[in-house]
């Protein structure tokens, strides 16, 4: 008996080459978006293209979790889709095959799918995205390339601006140069002119000289004010032929330790999640225990037993006071003492327990940010089968194929799941919500639709035909007026009831 029959075989070989297709769509797209919102960080800063080709391979593992359910969708409506306007669907119905039989391969294989989602995201993904950021600070921390232009001011490098008027064919002259150096703060800044000039990098790229031919330099002598007249400021003008200046300008590759990372919940599994979220809570129950001892609830009561000294027997005793007699007692001066000694101690309570404050809400902080992490990775499983059962109803339900509707409504979906997801992942961070509810905010808002849709695609219901809604729109005016009439009726009978009286 064969376990996978011809119509199983169909429809897999559809969905998985629509779904090949599909995917790297998604994931191009969902690239350039991404690398878009980080090309200042790339551009002009003269990376090879080893680099380059890394954190593209880095950026498109971490892009996963977000082509994934789209590019399900899509393809699944697309399949179906097609089967629908071929009238392939008809003639299975026809032969007595339910929509649920004819989604069953799918479903075995989507399934699997969740389940892979769920490994990647929790081994895959930590490792890719610690070695994504880590690029991604390293590259943000590379010196820009060395490109002066002409015309205009340049303040490339770090304490110096630098006006260059003209080039000359190769570019390795500059002509009428003006250097202002503010390395050493701008109250000792030095201007520098020059006929020309000159730009050399280091063999090690650590260092950059600038050689300048036939000026001058102008420097202000701030430091030796005060020697000099409080309305004179001393200045040193030289004249030179050739001046050289040696400049720390790093333009190396450096890369960082993906060590810096460890700490951050993009870089753990599920394991890991949840042994640091059990360790921040401990520290935070133990921080608000220690906030109770700050609390000086043993000065609210009036009566109190303190001990004092007694200089015969030379040991302490406790005795009973009234604190309100006990200040009385005391002269002005001690009367000022203790009330300074009672706001110095109230002052320095405060600021333990601002301070404690503060720490609490960091770590209550990274503890939300871990349990996002933690939801997110199954919360990226179930998106997946949500999207499949959206996606194979509205194939059947719209009978459309290609990438003309199927690529709308997926998109729309899409554009909606997401800002759903962004919206609860928010609230969730910020404290607002609960962690669970702002991560499957999402889900639930989706899943009905997909048990709406799947429930009248299986029923055969046209909701995508607008003669019905028009039919519904035609009854319920209907139901309106009969409604109205019989309210007309009923006031005339009671109006000509009381003219009757």
């Amino acid at each position: 008996m064969r376990i996978l029959k011809r119509i199983d075989s169909y429809t897999l070989v559809n969905f998985l080459k629509l779904f090949s297709v599909t995917f790297f769509i998604c994931l191009f797209v969902f690239l350039m978006q991404f690398l878009w919102k980080y090309v200042d960080d790339m551009v002009g800063k003269g990376l090879g293209i080893s680099v380059l080709a890394e954190f593209f391979m880095y950026a498109a593992v971490s892009l996963v979790p977000l082509a994934l359910p789209m590019s399900i969708m899509l393809a699944s409506l697309m399949s179906y889709g097609n089967m629908g306007e071929q009238l392939e669907l008809l003639a299975m119905k026809s032969a007595g095959i339910s929509l649920f039989r004819i989604m069953r391969p799918l479903i075995i294989v989507i399934s699997m799918v969740c389940v892979g989602a769920f490994f990647f995201s929790n081994y895959v993904l930590p490792k890719s995205q610690t070695k994504m950021y880590t690029l991604l600070l390293s590259m943000r921390q590379k010196s820009p390339e060395l490109e002066i232009p002409t015309g205009e001011f340049y303040q490339g490098i770090s304490g110096y601006t630098l006006f260059v008027g003209s080039k000359d064919i190769k570019g390795q002259l500059l002509k009428n140069v003006i250097v202002y150096d503010f390395s050493n703060g701008f109250s000792n800044a030095s201007v520098m002119l020059a006929d020309s000039g000159r730009l050399v990098m280091s063999s090690d790229k650590h260092f950059l000289t600038f050689y300048l031919y036939s000026g001058e330099s102008f420097e202000n002598l701030q430091q030796q004010q005060t020697m000099a007249s409080a309305t004179k400021v001393p200045y040193r003008r030289e004249v030179f032929s050739k001046k050289q200046i040696i400049i720390d300008f790093d333009a190396s590759f450096t890369r960082f330790s993906e060590s810096l990372l460890k700490n951050e919940q993009i870089s753990k599994n599920v394991i890991e999640l949840n042994h640091t979220i059990d360790s921040l809570s401990k520290e935070v129950k133990q921080l608000v225990k220690q906030q109770v001892v700050y609390v000086p609830t043993k000065y609210l009561n009036r009566e109190n037993r303190i001990p004092f000294y007694q200089a015969s027997s030379k040991s302490f005793k406790f005795g009973k006071y009234n604190t309100d007699s006990l200040f009385l007692s005391l002269n002005l001066a001690d009367k000022k003492t203790a009330v300074n000694n009672a706001l110095n101690s109230v002052s320095q309570v405060k600021g333990e327990i601002t301070f404690s404050n503060m720490e609490i809400k960091e770590k209550q902080l990274n503890i939300r940010r871990h349990a996002i992490e933690w939801h997110r990775k199954f919360a990226l499983s179930f998106a997946c089968l949500i999207f499949f059962f959206i996606g194979v109803p509205l194939g059947a339900i719209i009978r459309k194929g290609g990438f003309g509707m199927p690529v709308v409504i997926s998109v729309l979906m899409f554009i909606v799941y997401y800002i759903v997801d962004n919206a609860g992942t928010k609230m969730a961070r910020e404290g607002f919500w609960p962690v669970w509810r702002g991560m499957w905010l999402s889900s639930s808002v989706l899943l009905p639709v997909g048990i709406f849709l799947t429930y009248k695609a299986v029923g055969d219901s046209v909701i995508m035909n607008p003669d019905a809604y028009i039919q519904i729109i035609k009854s319920i005016r209907k139901r309106l007026a009969s409604y109205l009439q019989r309210g007309k009726k009923y006031a005339g009978r009671r109006l000509g009831a009381k003219m009757k009286k």
